[in-house]
């Protein structure tokens, strides 16, 4: 590896929530490097744009507010930012340079909409935890937070055992898909609706005949 950048062979943190929502959805864009905007990624965007403050700091009574801090984890060679990390005040939490105390790292997630049965936004949120205790040598972050605009309300996340290794065994999978510059196939659901990719990905294709199917096909009726 001598030589080698390791953070450009990172896979990226929102990956995790792309590759939830839809595998083909996360290759398009990490692999092949596509990307589409719509009603729904520039709405994002612009409400993200209210946390993106890379040097942007305050102190709230035994609260410290950072925005937009980047954050990797050695380990699982994986990197992203996260859109705000409160250090709460704790004796179970770790120095800051300039402050007293001791702060313990809490990460918070801005996103649009409402909370989702999915795990697509939770699993990034745990992948942003486990890379702030790698980097901070801090104990185990029991808990964070999503805050969604649609419901102008915070979800607080459990960053469970379970939840930790489907992290985990998903990075593993992304992967493999990553190292084999592989981009799986579509499989059309409800979501494909609101996909900004749907132009690019063509959902609606999967039902027509491949040129090798339709082949086989003619080549079996004219031999019958």
């Amino acid at each position: 590896m001598s030589g080698i950048n390791r953070e450009e062979t990172d896979l990226q943190i929102s990956g995790l929530q792309h590759f939830s929502f839809c595998r083909r959805q996360w290759a398009l864009i990490h692999i092949e490097q596509q990307w589409a905007d719509n009603y729904f990624t520039i709405d994002g965007s612009i409400m993200h744009e209210a946390a993106d403050d890379p040097y942007f700091t305050e102190k709230r009574g035994g609260l410290i507010v950072s925005r937009s801090m980047p954050v990797r984890s050695e380990r699982l060679c994986v990197s992203g930012k996260c859109d705000v990390v409160e250090f709460r005040e704790s004796p179970d939490g770790v120095p800051i340079v300039g402050r007293e105390g001791k702060w313990l790292p809490v990460p918070v997630e801005y996103k649009r909409g409402r909370s989702k049965e999915i795990d697509a936004d939770r699993l990034q949120l745990c992948a942003q935890a486990i890379c702030l205790e790698e980097m901070l040598c801090c104990k185990r972050i029991d808990e964070a937070y999503i805050y969604y605009a649609e419901t102008k309300r915070r979800e607080k996340v459990m960053l469970t055992v379970e939840l930790r290794a489907k992290v985990e065994s998903m990075l593993i999978e992304m992967r493999e898909l990553y190292n084999r510059g592989y981009t799986p196939h579509v499989k059309p659901t409800k979501k494909c609706a609101s996909c900004s990719l749907k132009d690019i990905c063509l959902p609606k294709l999967h039902k027509y005949v491949s040129a090798k199917d339709y082949t086989s096909q003619i080549w079996t009726v004219s031999t019958s």
